[in-house]
């Protein structure tokens, strides 16, 4: 990890709502009017895993293909809002069904990542593909790492060797797992001497699951810069420093103290 060069601050909302369940249509018009009023004041807009269905096992009926409805409302939302936008949906591909994370940039720029690691205690596995390479996004200066969910409990997946500075982690974590959720965004921020946006749910699945959201912004210290009592649906907007990131690692610079590794069982080259 190199010390960085001066970068723009980063406007980052988090959209922390309920979802309806398994109606794709229902839940892009109800983002549509929570996204509204951030028109001009953000960079990134981050939403919830699956934020178009809630985390169904039902892929069949309602995957979108790579280039489906969903991509299109991105675009036009990164468009008015001037800010990237970003969520998991479930998606069609040659491969099988994904749970895809979609990074949809103002000026048309598209990333995706393909959840690596699936729930297996909700049988994810035997219904979605595993995803086979990680992701790095440059935006505004940023680098940024996309996780979805279970993946936040596999540290060395995200390892941060000197490539990123915000990780996101978008999910549909339950509310009976809320006190991991919690430390783990925190361990991640502090281990990786980054920023961590993890944004949850709230609400009750189609499945009776409950959802206490929790969703929040971890600075390199581990400290809480947005935080919200359980349960709460909101939209919430912070500033996070390049410059101030860029200062501890170089006061307390623990990354050289590192070790080196190499992930197995990823394709560098794998795409869509």
């Amino acid at each position: 990890m190199q010390p960085l060069n001066a970068v723009p601050d980063l406007r980052i909302s988090l959209v922390q709502s309920s979802l309806h369940w398994q109606d794709p249509e229902a839940n892009r018009q109800m983002f549509e009017q929570l996204l509204t009023p951030l028109a001009g004041s953000t960079d990134l807009v981050v939403l919830p895993e699956m934020f178009t269905t809630g985390f169904t096992m039902a892929p069949e009926g309602l995957a979108e293909s790579e280039q489906g409805p969903t991509l299109a409302w991105m675009h036009r939302q990164a468009q008015r809002l001037a800010a990237a936008v970003c969520g998991s949906l479930v998606t069609r591909t040659r491969r099988g069904y994904v749970n895809r994370l979609l990074f949809v940039s103002p000026d048309g720029a598209e990333h995706h990542y393909d959840k690596r690691h699936l729930f297996r205690m909700a049988n994810e596995h035997r219904h979605y593909a595993a995803g086979r390479r990680r992701t790095l996004i440059a935006y505004r200066g940023w680098r940024i790492l996309p996780t979805v969910c279970y993946d936040l409990r596999f540290p060395v997946f995200a390892r941060n060797r000197g490539d990123y500075d915000l990780l996101l982690c978008v999910a549909n974590w339950p509310a009976a797992r809320r006190h991991p959720w919690r430390v783990l965004l925190q361990a991640r921020a502090i281990e990786n001497l980054c920023y961590v946006a993890g944004v949850n749910r709230v609400g009750q699945d189609g499945k009776g699951l409950d959802y206490s959201g929790d969703s929040m912004l971890v600075d390199f210290k581990g400290q809480a810069q947005l935080d919200r009592p359980p349960g709460e649906a909101f939209v919430a907007t912070t500033c996070l420093s390049h410059a101030a990131l860029a200062r501890f690692r170089e006061v307390f610079p623990a990354w050289q103290d590192a070790d080196d590794f190499e992930l197995s069982g990823l394709d560098p080259a794998a795409g869509r």
